[in-house]
C-alpha cells in the first residue's frame, strides 16, 4: 500500500507545482498587459500563448464588465481552490495511507 501512498503523494506535489507555476504565468500575463507589450517578443509570445486558451474560456462565460478584464483574477481564485482543497485532499490521503490510519490495510 505503501507504493499507492507514494504515488498520490507525488503526484499531489506535482500539480501543486505545476498550479503554482501557472499561477505565476498569470500574475506575468497580467502585469504585461498593463503596459503596451510587443506582439513579437518571444517572452510575450510564450505568456499569450500559454495562458489565452484558459482565459478565452473564462472571458466567454463571464458578462461584460464595461472594459475591466476579471477573468485573470477568477482562473487564480480557482487555482487557488484547487490548491487549498484537492491537492492538500490528495496529500492528506496519501500521508493516511503512508501512516495506516483510517482503516486502509
Amino acid at each position: 500500500m505503501f507504493v499507492v501512498a507514494n504515488f498520490l503523494i507525488t503526484i499531489g506535489k506535482i500539480f501543486d507545482l505545476i498550479l503554482t507555476l501557472y499561477m505565476y504565468i498569470i500574475i506575468a500575463r497580467a502585469l504585461i498587459s498593463w503596459v503596451n507589450p510587443d506582439p513579437y517578443n518571444p517572452i510575450v509570445n510564450f505568456l499569450y500563448r500559454i495562458t489565452e486558451p484558459v482565459l478565452y474560456q473564462v472571458r466567454k462565460r463571464l458578462p461584460s464588465m464595461g472594459g475591466i478584464d476579471l477573468s485573470p483574477l477568477l482562473v487564480l481564485l480557482v487555482i487557488f481552490f484547487l490548491q487549498k482543497f484537492l491537492i492538500t485532499s490528495i496529500l492528506d490521503q496519501g500521508y493516511r495511507m503512508k501512516l495506516n490510519i483510517g482503516g486502509f490495510p
